[in-house]
């Protein structure tokens, strides 16, 4: 299952991953995984009585990854689209005469693979879900430390009014506890493949259902009530939650990425010797926060390649299946790279707040001017009261400039104005919302 990107395997391959996940992705991986289906197949066989125990056994005992050679695997699989049948044709001839026939007894080769790389999804995706549970840990963490630590709120990339980064860090927060219940839910829901030559179970006989549920169970898959040839629902759930965390990652990289900007300065990402540059001395780049959006935005094309795949035509595809493979390891590939790198980014974030508030201050009161249109909208109007502070900001600085308004000082005074010029004042529920999303954190996004 190894990405299509995977040409650069020692220069390239390593920025968009990780070491964990990919170890679960690569050849040997996949092809301990076809192994694992086949021998699955023979024992639940043997558990509904179609072959023997013991013939069972003697498939099973040859369903070892180290066995075989995959480079040669892959350059026969060229001749009938697929590696299924040269592993078949191998694994036949390694088993004592008795079991030959036995071999992928009932089985097309589209079960075996697909049942596979659900194998491996499960397997990638249970350290994907330790590495969310990281990086959403270190997120609350800083929910938590920086709830009430004021900062501008931007908007459409212009400064807009006060929030707290504890507010910033809880939506990240969330959006990574949403992104871990989605794969988990993807994740437990990937079945296994059974169904033949066009999906009727003919070589089962009347056990064939009852074949299916065994084959899963031995698996630890789920099973699916009929087979999902061209049916492609479990890899478009499964894509999708990938690119769900894909976005959920990179929402977080491109904050990070922005607040770290010279100009802005309000937080910077840890680790010793990371971020130098190859002209400038001086640079500190957030190569976390890079790489974690470049692979935020390749998703988006593989997901789009899958749902594009599934449309498949009659029992089996010609093509769209074939178009999965690689694709699915591509996303796993960058999905597991894209939760260890935010893991680590959010982990060693230094917040600067001191810098926050500079930046809080720099329009000398206009990220308040919503707070002094509130206050006075009760007595103007609110067009009237939005209009007086309209015009009072263009002649800055707006203390001043509120103050020279009459209409201003019949209704406030001036311990009225400076408290709706306090930015800690305009927060709206801004806390709570935090305790609300670290509460949802503690209970119940595992």
């Amino acid at each position: 299952m190894k990405p299509s990107s995977s040409r650069s395997e020692a220069l390239l391959r390593p920025l968009s991953g990780t070491p964990d996940v990919d170890a679960e992705l690569d050849d040997r991986a996949l092809l301990q995984a076809l192994l694992d289906a086949e021998a699955a197949l023979a024992r639940a066989a043997a558990d509904t009585g179609l072959l023997p125990v013991p013939v069972a056994e003697e498939i099973a005992r040859h369903c070892r990854a180290e066995r075989y050679d995959p480079a040669a695997l892959g350059a026969a699989a060229d001749a009938a689209g697929n590696p299924v049948v040269p592993l078949v044709r191998e694994l036949t001839a390694a088993v004592d005469a008795s079991a030959r026939p036995w071999v992928h007894h009932g089985a097309t080769s589209q079960d075996i693979l697909d049942t596979a790389l659900s194998l491996v999804a499960v397997r990638a995706g249970a350290v994907l879900l330790r590495q969310l549970d990281a990086a959403a840990d270190a997120a609350a963490d800083l929910a938590r430390v920086h709830r009430d630590t004021l900062m501008v709120a931007r908007t459409l990339g212009q400064q807009a009014a006060p929030t707290t980064f504890g507010l910033k860090a809880a939506g990240w927060l969330l959006g990574l506890d949403e992104a871990r219940t989605r794969l988990a839910r993807a994740r437990a829901a990937l079945p296994a493949q059974l169904g033949g030559a066009v999906g009727t179970l003919a070589g089962y006989g009347p056990a064939g259902p009852d074949l299916v549920d065994r084959f899963a169970a031995q698996l630890g898959l789920a099973a699916s009530p009929l087979p999902w040839h061209t049916r492609r629902q479990p890899v478009l759930d499964l894509a999708a939650a990938l690119g769900g965390l894909l976005a959920a990652t990179g929402k977080i990289a491109i904050d990070v990425g922005l607040l770290a900007q010279t100009e802005i300065g309000e937080v910077t990402e840890g680790g010793e010797g990371r971020g130098g540059s190859s002209a400038m001395p001086h640079k500190r780049n957030p190569v976390d926060s890079v790489l974690v959006t470049a692979a935020a935005r390749r998703g988006p094309g593989l997901v789009g390649t899958l749902f594009t795949a599934a449309v498949q035509e009659h029992e089996r595809a010609t093509g769209g299946w074939h178009a999965e493979w690689e694709p699915l390891g591509d996303l796993l590939h960058l999905a597991g790279g894209a939760a260890a790198r935010t893991a680590r980014m959010l982990a060693g974030l230094r917040v600067h707040p001191e810098r926050m508030r500079a930046n809080l201050d720099a329009t000398g009161g206009l990220l308040l001017a919503e707070a002094v249109a509130t206050r006075l909208a009760p007595a103007l109007g609110r067009a009237a009261a939005h209009d007086l502070v309209r015009r009072a900001a263009a002649r800055p600085p707006l203390r001043d400039a509120l103050l020279a308004e009459p209409d201003v000082r019949a209704h406030l005074s001036e311990a009225d104005l400076d408290a709706a010029l306090d930015p800690a004042g305009w927060l709206g529920s801004a806390g709570h919302l935090v305790d609300r999303a670290l509460d949802l954190h503690r209970d119940g996004s595992r």
